[in-house]
């Protein structure tokens, strides 16, 4: 029989349960809206990631993992020795200089151990290596140090939009103009002002700020999001990159706790239903670019362990999505911002909003807008852009840089913005999506005349590399672009950037070598699988590997009973 002391704290305890049932169903509601990969869960890939054990395959797994028969073996064996031997033939000094500068510059000893899945690594490292610098451009191709052209594909990130002798014409011509200033910095260059004029008409938006990269940028906009809004939570979504700052990385690469950041699903209701109930939520990030692949992660052959790449881009779909963004964001006094520092201007001369037809309270820009030089844009409504209060002097939101609107900087971009507006490119905006879909349409059946298991999916000009069997040796074709003159950047077949210079002429050119490339691959017996061979198996056999790696003492012995090398690191 309960006391009358047992009665109060019973009564107590169901009232703090009813109390708390809110946030409980709050938090749910929260975890449901969040995608179910390891992407979509930020702490919990940190976690899983810092257990990760370093494996190497010796040289008989390196070409047998997957259980190949003798005669396939061999021919892998003879192939990549034949890739080996053309790369140290064709490109001596390219390399030579590349292994020169590795310890000295840790970019090129990053990028070049993250170009393939690690278990590849140390046999690729030693007898397949590649150059990492040029020395010349021209139309839509690069130059190396043995004097090798080769079609770009890598796009500077984003930047080469137009092709290079556009940007090399703006930057002499901006040079020039602001040759009699120097690098004058805090008082600005009078082309300020026409440059202001010109982002607020392509933007439609009312204040613009200057920053030297589109990371800065980001953080300005997320920055001013929380200072008008008065709250803190950032919403993101699964796999997006809105650059390096930690406050919008919570996620692998950062070591800092984050813990006012959601990353959610995009293009779902769930997470409609989470902005329109909470009211934590300061902004939400969008970059368009996920159009291409949602939820999924920028691809990168880093993780092509398997056929499991995917990627399809529904114009008519992303806009709607978009356009019940806007709705909510509006209806809940949530800062709506498009990150457009990587398509600006690729995808419409409006950028995403117009080519999207939704309009954001801030955008971002970097990347092409500099005109060749480095750059981050921050754009506004004025109500969002003010970075103090009346009220309140001392309560300000601060943002400035040594850098920021550098007369060079400024007077390159000037370039850029009237080049803009000539006929020229404007009518390479004309019919844009058509051609460039027609283009991915054109090598996609030539790839499959060719029996090749592999194609592009692609959003106007960026494209990504999708494979159609659950190889092991997907990684390898990058290889085989590169020996046909393709130039790609770190990430491989991730990511192909072309610039919108290419004439037919030179396209069906990259088209006969991309074709050829898979035939040799082909040839090679890299796409042999074995008969019932799933992505899912795959990644089963990788998970096993790794799990007796990281529990099987740490050992590297190259007859281990795994069949790999295995290093363990702390």
């Amino acid at each position: 029989m309960l006391t009358s002391t047992s009665l109060v704290w019973l009564l107590l305890a169901l009232a703090a349960a009813v109390a708390l049932l809110p946030a409980a169903w709050r938090r749910l509601e929260l975890s449901r809206a969040k995608h179910p990969s390891i992407a979509g869960h930020a702490k919990l890939s940190r976690r899983i990631a810092a257990q990760v054990p370093f494996v190497s395959y010796d040289e008989h797994k390196f070409f047998a993992c997957d259980g190949a028969p003798d005669e396939i073996v061999a021919q892998r064996r003879i192939a990549f020795d034949r890739l080996a031997a053309a790369s140290r033939q064709r490109t001596p000094a390219s390399v030579a200089f590349t292994a020169e500068i590795e310890h000295g510059l840790s970019d090129v000893l990053f990028t070049d151990t993250y170009r393939i899945p690690f278990q590849f690594r140390e046999h690729v490292r030693r007898h397949l290596k590649i150059g990492s610098v040029v020395a010349e451009s021209r139309g839509t191709q690069l130059r190396d140090l043995d004097g090798n052209w080769s079609y770009d594909l890598s796009g500077s990130y984003g930047v080469n939009l137009f092709g290079y002798d556009f940007y090399k014409s703006c930057i002499a011509a901006g040079a020039a103009r602001v040759a009699d200033l120097g690098p004058v910095l805090g008082p600005y260059h009078p082309l300020i002002r026409d440059n202001v004029a010109r982002i607020k008409a392509i933007s439609g938006l009312d204040e613009v700020s200057f920053h030297m990269s589109g990371t800065e940028a980001v953080m300005q906009a997320v920055r001013l999001a929380q200072f008008h809004t008065r709250r803190q939570r950032v919403v993101l979504f699964c796999g997006a990159y809105h650059g390096w700052w930690d406050g919008v990385q919570p996620g692998l690469g950062n070591r800092r706790k984050i813990n006012d950041v959601y990353t959610l699903t995009e293009m779902s209701e769930r997470t409609l239903h989470v902005l329109a109930t909470r009211n934590d939520i300061a902004c939400v990030l969008v970059n368009p670019l996920q159009a291409l692949h949602p939820n999924s992660p920028a691809p990168g052959d880093t993780s092509l362990i398997d056929g499991g790449r995917a990627a399809a881009f529904d114009r008519a779909a992303y806009a709607e999505w978009l356009r019940e963004l806007r709705q909510v964001c509006t209806e809940r006094g949530i800062v709506l911002i498009f990150d457009e520092v990587f398509l600006g201007f690729r995808l419409a001369r409006g950028g995403a909003q117009e080519y999207f037809g939704v309009r954001a309270d801030l955008v971002t820009y970097g990347k092409t807008l500099g005109g060749g030089l480095p750059i981050g844009v921050l754009c506004g409504t004025r109500e969002y852009m003010k970075r103090f209060r009346d009220d309140r002097p001392t309560d300000g939101c601060f943002a400035r840089g040594t850098f920021n609107s550098h007369p060079y900087v400024m007077a390159t971009m000037n370039e850029f913005l009237l080049r803009l507006d000539s006929p020229e490119i404007r009518a390479t905006y004309v019919d844009l999506d058509a051609r460039w879909n027609e283009r991915a349409r054109a090598l996609n059946a030539r790839l499959a005349a060719a029996g090749a298991p592999v194609r592009v999916a692609n959003m106007v000009s960026v494209w990504t590399v999708l494979y159609d069997r659950p190889s092991r040796y997907n990684w390898m074709f990058q290889y085989y672009l590169r020996a046909e003159g393709l130039a790609l950047s770190w990430v491989g077949t991730g990511r192909l950037i072309l610039s919108h210079n290419y004439s037919d002429a030179d396209y069906a050119e990259v088209v006969e070598r991309f074709v050829h490339a898979a035939e040799k691959m082909l040839r090679d017996g890299w796409w042999w699988t074995p008969a019932g061979a799933t992505n899912k198996s795959v990644r089963r056999t990788i998970l096993r590997e790794l799990v007796r790696a990281r529990f099987g003492g740490g050992r590297r012995d190259a007859q281990a009973t795994t069949g790999t090398a295995v290093t363990e690191r702390p």
